[in-house]
């Protein structure tokens, strides 16, 4: 008989994760840096790179990987909602005319033949990409800071 995690998924995946992270001493600055650089990264706007970029800073600043990936994965449908934001406001940013984007079709002419989907779309993901790392400091402050003081009260709500 199989018995199952009590809890809410939000429970067992984030927070019962988070709670065992500051039982286990690491600080809540660190645990803030993880949630805000996965939520970050997770909205990186080309798909399926934010797994790898959680991996990569995680790695790179010792942080607890399989938290960022929660996280990460969590901001998938906040990664959709902002993809065409995040290509319209490049193309605003070039002075460009709006192109005509729909994300299920790009999916699919991804999947048909990628070399012709980089030749049409290569260029607004760049500028995509160049509008999120514009972006990305000052949304990363402003998470990082206001989850440290959430981290920091959970930690001392915890501790032995």
């Amino acid at each position: 008989m199989r018995v199952e995690p009590k809890g809410s998924w939000w429970q067992r995946r984030l927070v019962g994760p988070i709670r065992q992270q500051l039982v286990q001493g690491i600080s809540p600055d660190k645990i803030a840096l993880t949630l805000a650089l996965g939520l970050i990264l997770g909205v990186f706007p080309i798909l399926g790179a934010g797994f790898a970029l959680c991996g990569l800073a995680a790695w790179g600043l010792k942080l607890n990987q399989p938290l960022i990936q929660a996280v990460g994965t969590a901001a998938y449908p906040l990664q959709l909602a902002m993809l065409l934001p995040f290509y319209r406001a490049g193309e605003a940013l070039w002075g460009l005319p709006p192109m005509a984007l729909s994300i299920p079709e790009m999916v699919g002419r991804f999947f048909a033949d990628v070399p012709r989907f980089l030749s049409e779309y290569g260029m607004t993901g760049a500028r995509g990409i160049a509008v999120w790392a514009l972006a990305a400091p000052w949304g990363l402050a402003g998470l990082y800071y206001g989850l440290r003081g959430v981290t920091r009260r959970a930690a001392a709500r915890f501790s032995p």
